[in-house]
């Protein structure tokens, strides 16, 4: 666990920055998995499951997205999954970790990559949340991924975005929410049965801005509804990215 925690502090040695290419919002976007993000608006998402970029050489993402039998490739600069980009990177794992007491608590996981990624305007490391930090109910937050744009529908090709408002721990976790199964150390967002995050978001994050027009990852999409991908009081919950800093 202490080797887990200091490669997360790596971020800090590296430092982030606000995208270069900032995102557009319409947060009123009634689709399942939002819409087509502006490209290179997010240069910490990475494609394994999904991921988030946070030093030269390490990607945050879920344990549930990590097997014993696959070999994974990290996949940064993408915008669309089907077309060869100029400029993308990808890369092999040579370490990765998850939390020793995943179950469907705990689920975190850190991918070491094969070789440090050089940063640019394209590939930049996500902020952090200082530790311990717990976003008010209502928080405007987007979440990101190749996830499917309807429940049972197709897998999305071009990266998707979508407003995902805060659901504080009290609402989140009463009987009709998601009751226990919400604790302290994650995050629920969306919930109002029109957008949310979607099958195959898995380990992506949560964006969460801040005033001074920086983002925060504050979370890592965990889980959903099994009934479909925009079911009422059933936000998408996401591991709390705070609480593991």
């Amino acid at each position: 666990m202490k080797f887990v925690v200091l490669a997360l502090l790596v971020a800090g040695v590296y430092g982030c920055v606000s995208p270069t290419v900032q995102p557009v919002v319409h947060q009123m976007r009634m689709v399942v998995a939002g819409e087509d993000v502006r490209p290179h608006s997010w240069p910490w998402q990475s494609h394994v499951c999904g991921g988030t970029l946070i030093s030269q050489d390490w990607v945050l993402t879920a344990a549930h997205c990590i097997n014993e039998v696959d070999d994974y490739r990290v996949e940064l600069v993408k915008h669309s999954l089907k077309a060869t980009e100029e400029g993308s990177v990808a890369c092999s794992a040579a370490k990765i970790i998850t939390h020793e007491d995943y179950n469907i608590l705990n689920d975190t996981a850190l991918i070491k990559l094969s070789s440090p990624v050089a940063l640019s305007d394209t590939i930049t490391p996500a902020c952090l949340p200082d530790r311990d930090v717990v976003l008010p109910h209502g928080t405007p937050c987007l979440v990101t991924g190749w996830g499917r744009l309807s429940t049972n529908g197709p897998a999305a090709d071009i990266l998707q975005q979508a407003f995902l408002p805060v659901v504080g721990h009290d609402v989140c976790s009463q009987p009709d929410w998601w009751n226990v199964l919400a604790t302290e150390k994650m995050v629920c967002a969306g919930g109002d049965g029109i957008t949310a995050g979607c099958n195959r978001d898995s380990g992506g994050p949560l964006n969460c801005p801040n005033p001074d027009g920086s983002w925060d990852v504050h979370g890592i999409v965990s889980f959903g509804s099994g009934e479909g991908c925009n079911v009422l009081q059933k936000p998408t919950v996401f591991t709390q990215v705070s609480s593991y800093v």
